[in-house]
């Protein structure tokens, strides 16, 4: 008789303990591309930019300029930003050291720039720097000073000024 018991009950039970029980969850996505297109970059014009002559054994300064102009003021995230130069491999030969120090500055509520401390130098040998940005604000960046020390003035491309590339995530 027990065998039977456990032959009609064993079924319901394991039908029981098998069943799906109803499960309520919330799930959120939030886009990885959100405020992506609240983000504008532009790039200085030839005459805002920084410049500086070089030529075989010379050291010298660099005088200051703007690379880009970032608008996020439609953006309410962080954003981070990351400043390449694109050509160092070129400039190596040129180059005995190249040292680049970038400013950033925000867009005050007068039109004024006011600068974000950040102590953030580019060289040659890291040919990259990056740093975090607040949302819903305008910035530039720049190149506030640098110094150099050219070795030579030939070059395979032509130039010895850095080509700078800007990513913002």
């Amino acid at each position: 008789m027990r065998n039977k018991w456990i032959k009609r009950f064993f079924p319901i039970i394991v039908l029981l303990l098998l069943a799906p029980w109803p499960v309520a969850y919330a799930h959120t996505y939030t886009d990885d591309m959100t405020g992506q297109d609240a983000v504008r970059i532009e790039v200085a014009e030839a005459s805002a930019q920084p410049s500086w002559t070089a030529f075989g054994k010379a050291i010298g300064g660099v005088t200051p300029g703007d690379l880009f102009y970032i608008d996020a003021s439609d953006n309410p995230a962080d954003i981070a930003v990351t400043l390449y130069i694109t050509n160092a491999q070129e400039l190596i030969g040129c180059y005995r050291n190249l040292i680049l120090e970038v400013g950033v500055y925000v867009g005050s509520d007068t039109g004024e720039w006011e600068i974000v401390p950040t102590d953030t130098f580019i060289t040659m040998r890291n040919g990259q720097v990056s740093f975090t940005l607040l949302g819903y604000a305008e910035y530039k960046v720049t190149i506030d000073s640098g110094s150099f020390y050219c070795v030579t003035a030939n070059t395979d491309s032509g130039s010895l000024s850095p080509q700078f590339y800007l990513e913002v995530d």
